[in-house]
């Protein structure tokens, strides 16, 4: 990373401040004085963009970028989509760069010693320094008022904080007595682990600097409930709800909420520039328009936004490109990166001893998975557009292995009702249902969120290749919050939902996702809540193969070298696989992209994923600009970018 930060440091250095150009917006309030020139609000070595070389076009300034969203929470989104970060991933290989930090040294995995910009400041023009970190782990993370836990457990290495040195205003280190891996992926996140607060700004909400009749008078004008939770409302870096709270966003929220409109604009500090010395975002302004969901794919079709993909699904596809005539604007497909687009989930933690033995029996999970026509799937719902195959890895991935997207993934009946058979389930009623140890049937309610008739149109022909093996399934819709309480009370036999996040990770990924790790694991919520609360709730794993993974997962933790991270996933995808811990699906379902005609760099062909991606994120919407209405890309071109495999 010293090398990639050396190269911005020499383009800074070739880029005149006499080429600089003020944004338009600005121009007025730099003549006035009330804000100073590029040159001094700029970071003595600001990040360089080359847009030529990623084959993209140098932008101009200017325009309102218009998207429609389903609530009020979804501002959040622009620092999602912003995607400023420590360090970020680069979306043509996938390696971590450095962004806000100009340069990141690791020793060890141990040890990683953050470099500031010189000169850096916050969106109210603030400096940016090592006091904003060490203000949140003095006096936020560390202040049992504001933080009674202690520390976010993202910064706990087997329960050992990190050790936090402040080097210099521009340096600041963090190192543990063990490796850390999971350290950097977690900075670049799409909702990323912040180590840093505009101290400058929050200050006067706590009680170690505030007046204190001042910080009484505040929590009594903001009805907050005392001075720990004032701070904590105000102090939100990721929500985006406080236009007070300073950003180094590429745009600053300024509609506070409830509102229906909110507006995002420029943040006149960002440190990004392209090889002109232009200032990023090229945009200006950024507006949330909040409408109800079901309405958002009728909206984008009237031509209302200048891009749009959150609450679009490729069930929107056909109607969406029937609109581009009278809207204006092009769809493209972008390949998401999940490991299955859906994928079922038998609960090994159900409260039923009867149905928590058949669940925990690797041939029951195997013969369901071989009694899934995934080509089928894959024909009816995405016109053979999809990845058929097992909730894992994709072959963009360097970890990749054919067979751990293929075994007990064909269709083979036959072979499915043998494994049943030799499970002892061979008794079945007038239907031809099996039954069970206890006489009951064997019928499977697969419960859903209940957000779309995706799901139950793909349970519908999972219903009939089934039946084939003497299983029932039905399905149950309800409100996501009721359909997770019910999976993590045990009383769920099976969920329907999104696969492994990231399907396209290195050995320098975590594989948390494939161990029990966390309760939101449909498969094994008491065993990820055991992990979660160190013991504390929930149970340890009794399946010696889950317990396995756990202990690789420790291991890769600690490993001090790639080809010992490389050797550990690939026996824990080993154990993955066999296992069937969950039933894949299809991968690599495409998700619509609108995009105005009016709108230049947004990638034709990319992967659209929350984490690792940030869905826009990753392409750096601040990069995005407005131009000439420019002539369609070719049908041939979109369909070959939609059929191109990540």
């Amino acid at each position: 990373m010293r090398a990639f930060a050396a190269v911005l440091i020499l383009l800074a250095t070739a880029t005149p401040l006499s080429a600089q150009v003020e944004p338009p917006l600005l121009a007025e309030r730099v003549a006035s004085g009330a804000l100073p020139p590029i040159s001094a609000r700029l970071p003595v070595d600001p990040m360089i963009v080359d847009l030529k070389a990623q084959g993209r076009e140098l932008g101009e300034y200017g325009g309102s970028l218009n998207m429609v969203m389903g609530r009020a929470k979804d501002a959040r989104q622009m620092v999602v989509y912003g995607y400023a970060r420590l360090l970020g991933y680069d979306p043509a290989t996938m390696e971590l760069r450095p962004d806000i930090a100009s340069d990141v040294i690791v020793e060890e995995n141990r040890s990683f010693t953050f470099v500031l910009r010189e000169g850096h400041r916050w969106s109210d023009g603030a400096p940016f320094t090592t006091e904003d970190f060490r203000y949140f782990w003095e006096d936020v993370a560390n202040n049992q008022d504001i933080s009674p836990t202690g520390p976010p457990i993202a910064l706990l290495v087997n329960g050992e904080p990190p050790l936090v040195e402040i080097l210099s205003p521009t340096r600041v280190r963090y190192s543990w007595s063990q490796p850390n891996p999971d350290f950097l992926p977690q900075l670049a996140g799409a909702r990323p682990l912040y180590l840093y607060r505009p101290s400058h700004y929050l200050k006067r909400f706590h009680a170690a600097y505030a007046d204190p009749d001042r910080l009484e008078k505040a929590v009594e004008e903001a009805q907050a409930r005392n001075w720990a939770a004032l701070h904590n409302r105000e102090d939100n870096l990721y929500k985006f709800d406080n236009p007070d709270l300073p950003t180094l966003q590429p745009w600053a929220v300024r509609t506070a909420p409830p509102a229906n409109r909110y507006t995002f604009e420029r943040n006149p500090y960002y440190h990004r520039i392209d090889t002109r010395g232009r200032q990023l975002p090229y945009i200006d302004k950024v507006i949330f328009q909040i409408a109800s969901s079901g309405l958002i794919p009728a909206k984008t079709g009237a031509g209302e936004v200048d891009l749009q993909a959150r609450y679009l699904s490729f069930d929107d596809y056909t109607f969406l490109r029937q609109g581009e005539s009278r809207g204006n604007y092009e769809t493209y497909l972008w390949r998401t990166a999940k490991g299955s687009h859906l994928a079922l989930f038998p609960n090994m933690n159900i409260a039923d001893p009867v149905w928590q033995e058949v669940m925990r029996d690797v041939r029951f999970r195997r013969a369901l998975s071989l009694a899934i026509n995934r080509h089928e799937l894959n024909e009816v719902i995405y016109f053979g557009l999809a990845v058929p195959g097992n909730n894992t890895i994709l072959p963009a991935s360097p970890l990749y292995r054919p067979e751990y997207r293929k075994k007990w993934a064909e269709f083979d009946p036959k072979r499915a009702n043998a494994l049943l058979d030799e499970m002892g389930l061979t008794g079945r009623d007038d239907r031809g249902v099996r039954l069970l140890t206890d006489g009951r049937p064997m019928e499977i309610i697969v419960e859903t969120a209940g957000e779309s008739t995706e799901e139950t149109d793909l349970l519908e022909l999972i219903h009939d290749t089934w039946m084939e093996i003497g299983v029932k399934l039905y399905t149950r819709p309800s409100e996501r919050t009721v359909f997770r309480n019910r999976i993590f009370a045990g009383q769920t036999q099976m969920a329907i939902s999104f696969g492994l996040e990231n399907g396209i990770p290195s050995n320098g990924s975590s594989p948390s996702e494939f161990a029990p790790t966390a309760q939101t694991q449909y498969m094994w919520p008491r065993w990820g809540q055991y992990y979660q609360t160190k013991g504390q709730a929930g149970t340890a794993p009794d399946i010696p193969e889950a317990a396995r993974l756990l202990v690789l997962y420790d291991e890769w933790r600690k490993a001090a070298t790639a080809p010992e991270r490389r050797a550990i996933w690939e026996r824990m995808l080993e154990i993955w696989t066999e296992e069937v811990f969950s039933i894949g699906l299809v991968a690599g379902v495409l998700q619509p992209v609108v995009v105005s005609l009016k709108l230049y760099n947004v990638p034709v062909q990319a992967i659209y994923n929350w984490d690792p991606g940030a869905h826009f994120g990753m392409h750096r919407p601040d990069t995005f600009f407005f131009g000439a209405e420019r002539p369609r890309t070719p049908d041939s071109v979109l369909t070959a970018a939609a059929r191109a495999r990540h």
